[in-house]
């Protein structure tokens, strides 16, 4: 039974994966759940590049060679990364209504009409988050990056990419356009809005654990 990755979405913590936590370390399934740079704590600089080598660190650290890994947003577009960056280290990939960063200008002004205001998300998360976190992880997803979806291609982890449905500010064809691109991936939606692991836990922990057994 692989270890397993949990990582939490921006503005939350591990704590958002503990009903999952429990659940996948039951049949003794060794769990990670850290909490991402910014959240908890404060660094000097925020990308998303960065969060990935923390991660590559703390796998390095626990000895672990092959895991699986589960992303929430944020943490679903660093785990693609991760996927991409260390095809080798990641056996499933579970990628739950993550932000794929634009192709092109059209891409994110589809993006920009569904997001939620900035000073909004910052006032229902203060003090969970680093705000200048927030600001560069959103301007750093909100520009278009048509090598980030060539590289797609290179993830060898079978996926799972989870939409939240039409309630999400993440557009469903967008995340259908991420599964088509891995090559062995596939799509479902929860109709969940962007937080399905924790609006409809039972059933996102019945199919993850399905998924990685």
């Amino acid at each position: 039974m692989h270890p397993v990755l949990l990582l939490h979405a921006l503005g939350d913590t591990s704590a958002s994966w503990r009903q999952l936590s429990t659940r996948l370390a039951a049949p003794g399934r060794q769990v990670l759940t850290p909490d991402l740079r910014g959240h908890g704590g404060t660094a000097a600089e925020y990308t998303a590049a960065l969060v990935c080598q923390d991660l590559v660190a703390l796998l390095d650290r626990h000895g672990l060679d092959r895991v699986d890994v589960v992303g929430h947003s944020l943490g679903g577009h660093v785990a693609t990364l991760l996927a991409q960056r260390q095809p080798h280290r990641v056996r499933r990939l579970v990628l739950e209504d993550p932000p794929p960063p634009p192709r092109d200008e059209r891409d994110a002004a589809a993006i920009r009409a569904r997001v939620q205001p900035l000073t909004a998300f910052l006032r229902d998360r203060r003090g969970r988050v680093d705000p200048r976190a927030v600001r560069a992880f959103i301007e750093e997803l909100r520009e278009p990056d048509p090598d980030w979806w060539r590289r797609l291609a290179t993830i060898t982890a079978r996926t799972l990419v989870v939409s939240g449905g039409l309630d999400s500010p993440v557009p469903p064809a967008l995340l259908a356009r991420v599964a088509a691109a891995i090559p062995d991936a596939r799509l479902m939606s929860a109709s969940a809005g962007h937080h399905v692991h924790q609006r409809r836990p039972v059933y996102f922990g019945t199919v993850v654990s399905a998924f990685l057994a």
